[in-house]
């Protein structure tokens, strides 16, 4: 249930659409290898947390979103709430990410 954006665009839109929801955004790379590990946990909470919407963003396929979010590190993880910034860590901190989401949801 994780969404791959693909373009700067469609992650402006689907922050729009989410409104009150809690947004997750799990901003990652083919090449890293924390991120592979945390990617499964990832999917699993997006089945766990229904109520929240879990976006992933590869950084050598999307630059431009990536240079404008800020990201310095991969994986970093933000989290989103009416088009704004509510939270962000950086690394594949499999604890942090859920304590984040059941704290921020």
């Amino acid at each position: 249930k994780v969404m791959v954006i693909q373009s700067k665009e469609e992650f402006e839109a689907v922050l729009k659409e989410a409104g009150e929801k809690l947004v997750v955004v799990d901003f990652s790379a083919t090449w890293c290898g924390p991120c592979k590990i945390i990617k499964p946990v990832f999917n699993a909470l997006s089945f766990k947390y229904d109520d929240v919407l879990f976006l992933e963003v590869d950084a050598d396929e999307c630059e431009e979103l990536i240079q404008e979010c800020g990201i310095v590190c991969i994986p970093t993880f933000q989290f989103y709430r009416k088009e704004e910034k509510v939270g962000e860590f950086c690394g594949a901190l499999k604890e942090e990410l859920e304590s984040t989401i059941t704290e921020l949801k």
